[in-house]
């Protein structure tokens, strides 16, 4: 499950198979991505029809186009062989031509724990008029996050509807509603993921919301008075690509500001295969801001998906809170694990048994150690706690009858917990080492456990173990992610439903404890909102330039992956409104970044939807001087080296300020900027300055960093600096 951003949901994600439309066809849904929509006169169906039809040989293309986009720039999606899909990507009308693979899916105290008090000010003729679009597994419109009491008319700039299916109603919050996919016929939520980071992003202020009395506080939204649009791209079965783009398509032309992406692929794909950079671009050419969550297979270096420069990156980190669960043995030794237990045992012992203990003739040794479903006897295991050594069995022991269960870590890290359908505890192997040793001195072993707690956490922010790193296998020379935001044991709305989406589980919650990068996700798009109230006019690229540099610094040595992990550092809601100076690009921009990575113009001018973009072969332009609030740059092992960055920042302060270069490096770094000092005396005013950083040889896979920061004497506007050789 550690691959699935919501953690909590006992849900298995299953792969689509494509099925065949033709007896003699190995056809499967494929993306026909064409870039931008033509000017003037234009037909996107018909012309989507007709390119169809010129692979189409045997039968009308009419049944096999499934999605036209057309709204927010141009392709379709179309059950496809092989063969045809290979014919279409030699039109030079077409970017790119790819399979519809399914993404995956990846509160009360976090906004207070990042100094984002209830009462922090907010702009109050923009503050209801900023439009959070979410790209999920739906919306449950009941729950009390979404209520618009106090709310007016939606702003006239939104041009969405409400088609959220039958018994789905929108209000002057949640003003919007779609839905996708043939299996779908609503955009309600029934996994509870969507409505858990819609109500995290933007949900109102709700008093005394808890999970069984844990956590208990305001459960609250980043700009609770922001309105929601909802797109149900995701269901049980995970998100599919063609989807996702139409989602994109959809919400672009709706008029969305700020668009929140919790899922993601298992591996990331080039920018022209990629549906999630695809609609975060046309969502940048509209001046939308797109937070997408890093992916949750970290800790492994390499491992994020997220990987556009055009969208916010985000990571996942702790909080100031932790949730741990006692178990207490009969012979009074006390083990301390994580689980999110609600239940309560009022202090009593129960017997202990062994899944392998329970099992049933029709099943193995290892499937009833672990509890598989169906595997243990339930005369032998009701009424008693089940240890089991994998926690994939919770399903099996609940369906057993077990009074509780105690597993052995195999699947989840250590520093974060999940709601179970049962009292239940995660242990780490030394003490489930203990517990099995317990079991075997005592003829009678017995043991309790406890209600779940709340601890205080002096070392947080820390980046989830969970939470994917980088370097960026796409862009080498771009930092990613790019920020961290709370993330772990997030409280947020949940509809009426199981907390855990078991089928055993009698249970229903309104607000449910959820972790991942999904969590993480809202977080930073709350922000970006909050932003946009005070600054309507900024580019996304200023939003996102203001949230890197006014992020507040982590600690290297306690964070797995350094930079690669947590980016710029941790959010920072208060900075963000007022960073001084910003760096900002344009799509021409990333048209010229796009050209560096070897991106030919005939696919820039279809990108783009300029005819006159010119890539000339040899273009010695690098990545790495993308206009980017940080400075990345891998380099050959071994070897001295030399790199440069050359930037520009905007000056959204004070007319008259004037702002000094600050180094912090290490010994193996040497830092020249030039110039040193830049001199403003008007607001908008832009100064451009060179980095040039060198220095001795690397490892390979040796990383360094350093930050420079911008100093007026009261703000401080902070870029990080990483080279590695890998």
């Amino acid at each position: 499950m550690a691959n699935v951003h919501c953690f909590s949901l006992l849900i298995l994600i299953f792969t689509i198979n494509s099925f065949s439309v033709c007896a003699d066809e190995d056809r499967k849904l494929h993306i026909v991505y064409m870039g931008s929509l033509p000017k003037g006169k234009y037909s996107p169906s018909s012309h989507h029809l007709t390119l169809l039809q010129r692979v189409i040989k045997t039968s009308s293309a009419q049944h096999l186009l499934i999605t036209s986009y057309k709204r927010s720039f141009n392709g379709f999606a179309a059950m496809l062989s092989d063969y045809e899909a290979k014919q279409l990507q030699s039109s030079k009308e077409v970017v790119s031509v790819f399979p519809s693979i399914t993404y995956q899916l990846q509160t009360t105290r976090s906004w207070s724990f990042m100094g984002f008090e209830e009462t922090e000010h907010q702009h109050p003729s923009a503050k209801s008029n900023v439009i959070i679009g979410v790209l999920d597994t739906g919306i449950w419109p009941e729950s009390q996050s979404f209520n618009d009491q106090g709310f007016f008319t939606p702003p006239m700039k939104w041009q969405g509807v409400c088609k959220g299916g039958p018994n789905f109603t929108c209000n002057d919050k949640l003003i919007g509603a779609r839905y996708y996919g043939s299996r779908s016929n609503t955009a309600r939520d029934y996994l509870g993921h969507g409505t858990h980071t819609a109500s995290t992003a933007a949900g109102n202020k709700v008093k005394g919301a808890s999970f069984f009395g844990l956590a208990n506080g305001t459960a609250r939204g980043g700009v609770p008075s922001a309105r929601i649009a909802a797109y149900q791209v995701c269901d049980f079965m995970g998100c599919g690509g063609a989807d996702i783009l139409a989602g994109f398509d959809d919400a672009i032309s709706d008029g969305v500001d700020v668009l929140t992406i919790s899922l993601g692929s298992r591996t990331p794909h080039p920018f022209h295969t990629d549906v999630i950079a695809i609609g975060a671009f046309h969502a940048m050419e509209r001046g939308i801001i797109t937070s997408h969550s890093a992916g949750n297979s970290g800790p492994s270096l390499a491992s994020l998906s997220s990987t556009a420069p055009w969208t916010l990156s985000v990571g996942a980190s702790s909080i100031d809170r932790r949730i741990i669960t006692k178990v207490i043995l009969g012979n009074g030794m006390t083990l301390v694990g994580n689980s999110v237990n609600s239940f309560d045992l009022k202090g009593k012992n129960f017997p202990l048994i062994n899944g392998i203990d329970a099992k049933l003739a029709t099943c193995s040794d290892s499937q009833a150690s672990s509890c598989s479903r169906s595997c243990l006897n339930e005369s032998r295991v009701k009424g008693k706690i089940v240890v089991c050594d994998d926690e994939a069995g919770a399903d099996g022991a609940t369906r057993a009858g077990a009074v509780g269960s105690i597993f052995e870590r195999k699947r989840t890290q250590e520093d974060v917990s999940y709601p179970w359908p049962l009292p239940a505890v995660v242990l780490n192997a030394e003490s489930f080492g203990s517990l099995q040793s317990y079991m075997k001195s005592s003829k009678h072993p017995v043991a309790k456990i406890l209600k779940s707690e709340e601890i205080k956490d002096s070392t947080a922010p820390l980046v989830a173990s969970f939470s994917s790193r980088g370097p960026n296998r796409i862009a080498q020379d771009l930092l990613k992610p790019d920020i961290v935001a709370p993330g772990i044991d997030i409280l947020a709305a949940f509809p009426l439903s199981p907390p855990t989406g078991s089928y055993y589980e009698k249970r229903k919650v309104k607000y449910n404890i959820l972790s991942g990068t999904s969590m993480a996700c809202p977080h930073a798009a709350g922000v970006a909102a909050y932003v946009q109230t005070f600054h309507p006019e900024w580019s996304p690229s200023a939003i996102q330039s203001a949230i890197m540099t006014t992020a507040l610094p982590m600690n290297s040595t306690m964070n797995s992956g350094a930079e690669f992990a947590y980016g710029s550092g941790h959010i920072n809601p208060s900075g963000a409104i007022n960073p001084g100076l910003v760096y900002e690009a344009e799509k021409a921009d990333y048209i010229t970044f796009l050209c560096s990575l070897g991106y030919g113009g005939d696919r820039l001018r279809l990108i783009s939807g300029d005819n006159s973009i010119n890539c000339p072969e040899g273009a010695n332009e690098s990545p790495r001087n993308l206009n980017y609030p940080s400075m990345t740059a891998k380099i050959q092992s071994s070897m001295s080296f030399t790199v440069s960055f050359t930037r520009t920042v905007t000056n959204v302060g004070k007319s008259n300020s004037s702002y000094k270069a600050e180094i912090s490096t290490n010994s193996k770094l040497k830092i020249c900027v030039v110039p040193n000092v830049l001199s403003f005396k008007s607001k908008d005013e832009k100064k451009s300055f060179n980095v040039t950083v060198s220095g001795g040889s690397l490892n390979e896979d040796e990383m360094v960093s350093a930050s420079l920061v911008w100093s007026d004497g009261s703000l401080n506007v902070r870029s990080t600096i990483v080279i590695y050789a890998e």
